[in-house]
């Protein structure tokens, strides 16, 4: 089964100017950012990626803890990504993705390996890290901890 996504993008002027796109849960202005020499308004497409890449890597880590039995007390990531800017050449380098898994006090020593295991596999199995293997390199830096 194929499941399509359409967004529309608009754009009038030149590289310093902005746009904005529209996607049924996305609707956003969008421009390059600043540390980049543009005007920083709205989002840019370094944010989209990573933000497709973690939002990706954090539902189907829930997804895998869930069908493991294990439910985190709290589940938290933060991301970040690093861009080369070499020669005027833009290189979307690597992904580092550190989830922050807190289990329940009482949780076993197989609980808290099982849920580290998961936390590198989900990287394995998202869909957007698939998609941009051997393009960006991604890691995974997972705290586990109890309550």
């Amino acid at each position: 089964m194929k499941h399509p996504f359409h967004l529309t993008a608009v754009w009038n002027g030149g590289r310093n100017s902005e746009g904005h796109i529209d996607a049924v849960g996305l609707k956003t202005i969008i421009s390059i950012p600043k540390e980049m020499g543009g005007p920083g308004t709205g989002t840019n497409p370094d944010e989209m990626l990573l933000g497709a890449s973690s939002t990706c890597y954090l539902i189907t880590l829930a997804a895998m803890l869930e069908r493991s039995d294990i439910t985190p007390q709290d589940l938290t990531l933060e991301s970040e990504a690093i861009v080369d800017v070499t020669n005027n050449v833009f290189t979307y380098e690597r992904i580092v993705h550190k989830p922050r898994i807190v289990l329940k006090a009482g949780a076993t020593e197989a609980e808290l390996s099982k849920a580290e295991l998961l936390a590198h596999k989900a990287e394995e199995s998202c869909m957007i890290s698939r998609a941009v293997a051997g393009n960006v390199s991604i890691e995974t830096q997972p705290i586990i901890e109890t309550v």
